[in-house]
Formats: C-alpha cells, structure tokens, sequence
C-alpha cells in the first residue's frame, strides 16, 4: 500500500460532510413546506400527484394512521412486485424471452426490495427482464427509499412539536422525498455514471466471439439509471449478478467513489435536517458525529486487517501476504475496504469485492457494524431512527447516572418511549440469533454452505445480519436459492423493517402529545463530546453484549486458525 491509495478515504469524509450539511437543510425546507430552489420547477407536478391521487397535503396524521398507511403500502407493494415476476414471460420489454420467476424466489425478491433490503437470492441479468427491472426493481428502489425517509421525518416532527397528536401526512412525505430528493439526485448519478462508461440500454444482449473462437453472452440493459437509484436509496440491488464489481456497474474510480458517496449522502444528510427541524443544528452535528467516528473507527480497522495481509499467503510466496482474493484490480484493497466499510455501515448492500474473502477480521467488524442496527449513518431514514433510539437509551442511562427524570431534546422519557427504542435496537438482533441458530441446527441450513466450521457460521450469520438489517449485501460462499433460505430471509427483512418504523411512529407519537421543558443547571447536555461519546460507548457495548459469543465462535477463532497456519 503507498499513501496515494489512502487519498479516497481521506476526501470522502470532507465531500460528504460539505455535501451532507447542504442537503440536510434542503430536506428540511422540502419537508417543512418551505420554497427551495426547485420549487418553481416541481411544485406542479407534486399538485398534480396530490390531486389524482386525492390527497389533501393539509390532513395530518395521528401516529396510528401514519403507521397504518404504511403498511397498506408495503403490503401493495409486495403483492404488485411478487405478481410482475410471476407474469414477466407475458409481458414486453424481454428481449431475453425469460420466463416466470419461481414462486418462493419471486415472494422473496418482491419482500426484498419493498423493505429496502435488495436481498438477491437470483441472479439479475439471468432472471429478469428489462420490464422487470425497470418498472419493478427500480421503481421499488425510489418507492422504499422513500418510505424510509418518511418515518424518520414523522420521528423529528415528534421531537419538535408540542402538545398535538399529528405527526404530518405519510403521503405528502412519500411525495417529497421521491419528487425534490430522490429524483433529482437520481438524474445527477445517472448522468456521471453514463459519462463514465456505465450501460444504459434497451438493446438486448451482445453475442461476441472470443479470441479462442468461443461464442460468449454478453448482458447489457438500462444499467445507469438502476445503479444511481440502488446507491443514493441504500437498496443495493444490482442489475447483474456481480453487483458493482461488475465493470458495466462500476468500470473507474469516479464510478467507484461517486458510488460509495451516494449511498452515504442522505444517511448523513439526516441528522442534519433533524437539527435544522428541531432548530437545535448543534444537536445534528453531535448526532452526525456520532456516525462519523464509529465508521471512521471502522474503516481504519479493516484497512489494518488487510494490510497485514494472510500468514498462509505470505507462506506460498505472495509478498507481505496481500490478500487480493475476492477483489477486483481496478479497486484494490484500499477502495475495496472503503466501499465494503460503507455499504454494511449503510442499509445499502452493494459491493464491489467478495466480503467472504475478506480476512476475519475484516468480516467481524462487517457483520458488527449490521447486527448493531446499521447506526452509522444507517438507511435513508432507518438509520436516523435507530441512531435516535439509541439516544434515547442513552439518556435513560445518564438520567441513572445522575438521578434525574431522563430526557432528551427537552422531551421527558418514559418507559414506553424505553420499551419501543429497545423493540427497535433488538428485535433485528434477536431475529438474527434466532434464525442462524435454527439454520445451524438443521440440515437444510447446513446443506447450502460451502464452508463448514467458523467460516460457515460466519456465512450464516452474515446472511441473517444482512436480511434483518435490511442491508442486502452477501458474505459469499451461501446457497441463498434455496426453499429453507428464501422464507426466512423473508420473514428476517419483514420483521427487521417493520420493527424498526412501528416502533419509531409509536415513539413520535407520544412525544409529539408532550410539552416541552425548558433546559435547567440540572439538564444533561446532548451537543456536546461528552454525550457524542456516551452515545458511541452504548453502541458498541449494546453491539458487544449481545453478539461477542457468536462472533467469537465464527470469526474470531476463524483468524485463529488462520495465524495457527489452517486453510478453509
């Protein structure tokens, strides 16, 4: 490694905080109601929708209606998904002439990308067709973004208001989100991808000839535009099979970056537009802050797990035992750690190198950084939720510490507002200890893995980590096709997202109904360092606490043995 390498890790974090700061107070006039620049441009077309629609952006919502237009909306979602698939051999734009997707694959691709997950247990360019893709898969990838986005706006309404029971009007935000954030950012990607090199087409597949004189496929489709969506949305979903290690997803470093950077962007940019809602900007930043140092933390451990390199390498000649398995040249370790760092840390699920390959280690902190609830910086939206619920958990313990009534952003906690943040920190996590126990308890979890032995269970944990945390993304070396896996990563992504939003609504809810009371001499600080390192301490010790006898038997006495001179 020379230092020139280290240059995307050390501009990533400036660019996305300038980037982050702009956007979060945009979003936070977008949601307000407030005139931005595109206004004049979009506010026509958002009538339009209202009007054809009938909604009135005017009727709010209690917590409980916002909650249930929530769900009605998923569950269409899915239903509408799980049936395109089913009919895709019908229908146009399949030049492939594809036929229908198999029930248990189609229910799980259509739960999938519904709850932001992008789960892929298919392989996308030998599955679905451009109708698909497009009208399905991308679709989804705009509309679950959105519903994301929408809660954790309900989530700061319930912090900022007093005294109402209404949090705003779920299908208003659903509107925003989609029409002034994520469309316009969509076009910006899509355009410096297509710039780049990335296909965009609906050109059906190209057969070459080979210098060997072989005939080769080779899949093309509108690429571009799905892989600016799957970034920017945290969805991750690719449309090949290779996801972006593949070079039509991914083919330079600009791609590379500018991917990496959209699916931080509004994670980051939330907890700005919550300060700039609660018009409290210092309680952003200490959030925001919060979210830097557990991913900086994050990277500059598994760049020092790479770096070392593998002893068993290092044996057979490779120098310094660099590990390229599993990573494209053109990325490289550095970009490679970087991406794999960003896409866990998010609810995104898109790679560009095979975290299976990665040194132990490295897959510790990549499984940690999921099962805690992906906190850094998190989903668009889910993210912010969770990290809020963990502010909540530690104001609770601060008010122990110092024999007060706790309370956060002037809003007094009780325990429901204690019993929901904890639903919404364990419920993934619990999900996940529960199903890999099953799965390595029975022959139809075993039968799928290509490894057995602490390598195995970490392709197990990592698969449920991935589908309750809604991040998509795959370890490797795991059968996901099969009847066994499909239903309950299924069930993992349903209980992991509504687990999540629920108890979000719930917590807005009730505190939107509460004064607020005024700071006092007495009152906890949440702005400064000493929260900020409160709140990361909880983290990692909740995180701790609950996953260290799993993570020790499966990656930890992976790295063991592999120091100890074992092969897998």
């Amino acid at each position: 490694m020379i230092i020139t390498d280290l240059i995307p890790v050390l501009v990533l974090p400036c660019v996305l905080t300038v980037l982050a700061i702009f956007l979060g107070e945009y979003m936070a006039k977008v949601f307000n109601g407030e005139r931005t620049l595109l206004t004049p441009l979009l506010n026509s077309p958002e009538q339009f929708l209202y009007k054809i629609f009938g909604v009135n952006k005017n009727d709010e919502m209690s917590w409980k209606t916002y909650s249930w237009a929530f769900i009605v909306f998923n569950i269409i979602g899915i239903v509408a998904l799980f049936l395109l698939q089913i009919l895709q051999g019908f229908l146009p734009f399949n030049p492939q002439k594809l036929g229908p997707v198999h029930w248990d694959i189609a229910l799980n691709t259509a739960i999938s990308f519904v709850t932001n997950t992008n789960w892929q247990a298919y392989s996308g360019e030998q599955t679905m067709s451009y109708l698909t893709q497009m009208m399905g898969l991308t679709v989804q990838n705009f509309l679950s973004a959105a519903v994301g986005i929408a809660p954790a706006i309900a989530l700061i309404r319930g912090f900022a208001r007093k005294e109402t029971s209404t949090l705003g009007n779920f299908w208003v935000d659903l509107t925003r989100s989609i029409i002034y954030i994520l469309l316009p950012l969509t076009l910006i990607w899509s355009l410096v991808f297509v710039s780049q090199g990335v296909v965009q087409t609906l050109h059906p597949q190209i057969d070459a000839l080979t210098l060997e004189g072989q005939k080769q496929i080779i899949s093309v489709g509108p690429v571009a535009s799905q892989e600016a969506i799957k970034q920017l949305g945290t969805n991750g979903g690719g449309f090949f099979n290779a996801n972006s290690s593949h070079p039509f997803e991914n083919p330079t470093p600009l791609t590379d970056f500018m991917a990496v950077l959209g699916l931080l962007l509004i994670p980051a940019a939330l907890p700005f537009t919550f300060g700039a809602m609660l018009k409290n900007r210092r309680q952003g930043w200490a959030i925001y802050a919060s979210m830097l140092m557990l991913f900086i933390i994050g990277v500059g451990l598994i760049i020092g797990t790479e770096v070392q390199g593998n002893p068993l390498l290092e044996k057979i000649g490779v120098m310094g035992g660099v590990n390229m398995e599993g990573k494209e040249v053109r990325c490289g370790i550095i970009n490679s750690v970087l991406f794999a760092q960003s896409t866990t840390a998010t609810s995104c699920g898109a790679v560009n190198s095979m975290h299976d390959s990665l040194m132990p280690l490295s897959g510790l902190i990549l499984i940690f950084n999921i099962a805690i609830g992906e906190v850094i910086f998190g989903g668009v939206g889910t993210g912010l939720i969770s990290m809020l619920a963990y502010a909540v958990l530690t104001m609770f313990i601060a008010g122990l510490m110092i024999g007060r009534t706790p309370e956060f952003i002037g809003k007094k906690l009780e325990s429901f507002e204690m019993v929901m943040s904890i639903i919404i920190i364990l419920s993934p996590a619990l999900l996940l200890l529960v199903l890999s126990s099953i799965a390595i308890s029975t022959q139809a979890g075993l039968s799928s893995l290509n490894n057995m032995g602490s390598h195995g269970l970490s392709e197990i944990l990592y698969a449920y980590a991935s589908t309750a945390g809604n991040n998509g993304s795959a370890f490797g070396g795991l059968n996901a096709g099969t009847l066994f896996y499909t239903l309950t990563t299924s069930l993992a992504m349903l209980v992991g997202r509504f687990s999540t939003v629920i108890p979000a609504l719930a917590i807005a809810g009730f505190l939107a109904t509460k004064k607020i009371v005024p700071a006092g001499i007495a009152t906890f600080p949440t702005t400064g360092v000493l929260f900020i390192v409160m709140l990361v301490s909880v983290v990692v010790i909740v995180g701790a606490l609950t996953f260290f006898p799993v993570l020790t038997l499966g990656p930890f006495i992976e790295h063991l043995q592999i120091f100890a001179g074992k092969a897998f």
